[in-house]
């Protein structure tokens, strides 16, 4: 059994307070895209699981790889058999696209349709928080304000965005989400990214921000100007997606960019 686990962008992001349990409390927009993994299930003989990947390189142990963790969390309540997993990558690690979330999520959602383990949403939402904070956003996968840790989903509507060429733009750079949080501030953005998304996307250029910007422009100049690049090719809204190092830029029309050959450009619609 194959499925397609696909990525997000964020659409502001603000980082209200740093929370008791060590984790921050965040406002969002996740935005979902069709630039997707594949993952595939198979049941096996074998003794225990199995996993292996192709696609972009995966630099971390099979046992440290979240679809591996998936497995490993429904196995506590559930007698699963030995499978076969395998992972194809084409989403960047590292790049504020969520790929390792969305990788865990779509697991459990691929494990409990296989094996007709019978849970619900409201358990797999539970289930996905374990693995990461972002996880519960691709059980929901539709367009949602984030808030709590970003597990606190309310759908929005933004058929708006459906007549824009979405760009995305990876340079290949890893950023660390731990490094990234070391380096903000938690404090009240100012606008709140609930409201500023119900306005005139061409007036989100001004209040629609994203607080991790800052440092990650700082330390790796090349990010800030991929999205110089993008206003300067016409983007009515282009800002960087989570922690980074993506950024993307929503544009009326396709637009014919000049950048390095090796970043990562994918021209997505989401009609």
């Amino acid at each position: 059994m194959i499925i397609f686990s696909n990525c997000k962008i964020n659409l502001g992001l603000h980082v209200a307070r740093r929370r008791a349990d060590g984790y921050h409390d965040l406002e969002t927009v996740f935005y979902p895209l069709p630039l997707e993994d594949i993952i595939e299930v198979i049941r096996t003989e074998q003794p225990s699981v199995q996993f292996n990947t192709s696609g972009i390189v995966v630099d971390a142990a099979p046992a440290q790889n979240l679809c591996m963790k998936a497995y490993e969390l429904l196995k506590r309540s559930f007698d699963l058999p030995p499978v076969q997993l395998h992972l194809h990558k084409s989403i960047p690690a590292g790049a504020g696209l969520g790929g390792g979330s969305a990788n865990a999520a779509f697991t459990l959602k691929l494990l409990n349709n296989k094996f007709n383990l019978g849970l619900s949403i409201q358990q797999l939402l539970d289930m996905a928080l374990q693995l990461g904070s972002d996880c519960p956003f691709f059980i929901v996968n539709k367009p949602c304000i984030a808030t709590g840790r970003g597990e606190i989903l309310e759908p929005v509507d933004l058929s708006k965005l459906a007549s824009y060429k979405i760009v995305i733009v990876n340079p290949g750079i890893h950023v660390s989400t731990a490094w990234a949080f070391s380096q903000v501030t938690p404090r009240d953005n100012g606008d709140s990214i609930r409201d500023v998304i119900q306005q005139p996307v061409d007036t989100w250029k001004d209040k629609l921000v994203n607080v991790f910007e800052g440092p990650v422009f700082n330390a790796h100049p090349e990010v800030g100007a991929i999205k110089e690049h993008l206003y300067n090719k016409g983007a009515v809204y282009a800002a960087m997606s989570g922690s980074g190092s993506t950024v993307y830029g929503l544009f009326d029309n396709e637009p014919v960019l000049d950048l390095p050959e090796h970043y990562m450009i994918r021209n997505i619609s989401t009609k």
